[in-house]
């Protein structure tokens, strides 16, 4: 009896220990480059915002990323009827879960919230949309490497393509085969070059972790300020303190 119970207990240490290593791609640092943020508020409005809402997030934050309310207006407006609104979706999370098995989770803050050991949240995103491929068997056509059997299609397979994957069967370590991912072969081609589909993932990215913390850029400028004070605190102490011991010391 005792040793079954540490069999059971040792299980799911033993399947993490014995399970393949996710590995991420690193996304481009894109938080300062306002250009790039515009880019991927476009494609998070044109390809994300159909099924994917950003309830926590209001259309006028986009004038943080040098947008002006008119600009908003007239390309970004899709879903709401003025700048200070949400941006949220018509689709019924009940229609949603019928078409897709489960509704579509809202992304205000998803890079926040794919953070791991194994990398950043925006680098869980960036390999995410980059690692699609064609697979019959599921029921949208799309597999993907990062997230096996996603419910959720390639929705910017235009612009990258369509990509199937080669795997080959490697021992699991316990008797057992397991697929291993050896590449991809893009089959047919998108309407960008793959350096070109790579750089506007990497904006899509950016726009999504922005979108988790907009306020993140401001709060690191008074970081500065604020090192930079507690620096000039610390010399003026230091000096009142030598001023009242100087006669003892």
């Amino acid at each position: 009896m005792k040793k079954l119970l540490t069999v059971l207990l040792l299980a799911p240490i033993l399947a993490l220990a014995n399970g393949s290593e996710l590995h991420l791609d690193k996304a481009p640092d894109k938080s300062g480059d306002q250009a790039a943020l515009q880019n991927g508020a476009k494609l998070f409005v044109n390809y994300c915002l159909n099924c994917h809402s950003a309830s926590y997030m209001r259309y006028n934050r986009l004038q943080d990323i040098g947008l002006t309310d008119t600009q908003i207006k007239d390309n970004l407006l899709f879903t709401a009827d003025k700048v200070g609104e949400p941006m949220r979706i018509a689709m019924q999370r009940a229609d949603a879960k019928i078409w897709f098995g489960t509704a579509p989770p809202d992304l205000s803050l998803i890079a926040r919230s794919r953070a791991s050991e194994s990398g950043s949240g925006a680098d869980w995103l960036y390999t995410y949309l980059r690692t699609f491929y064609r697979d019959p068997s599921r029921p949208s056509g799309w597999n993907n490497l990062v997230f096996e059997n996603v419910g959720m299609p390639h929705v910017l397979w235009e612009l990258q393509g369509e990509q199937i994957a080669h795997f080959k069967e490697v021992d699991d370590g316990q008797g057992g085969k397991a697929k291993h991912f050896e590449k991809f072969e893009m089959v047919k081609e998108g309407s960008m070059k793959p350096a070109d589909y790579d750089s506007a993932v990497a904006d899509l990215v950016a726009y999504l972790k922005y979108m988790g913390e907009p306020i993140a850029g401001l709060r690191k400028k008074l970081g500065i300020f604020v090192l930079v004070g507690l620096g000039l605190l610390f010399a003026l102490t230091y000096a009142l303190k030598r001023e009242y011991w100087k006669d003892v010391h």
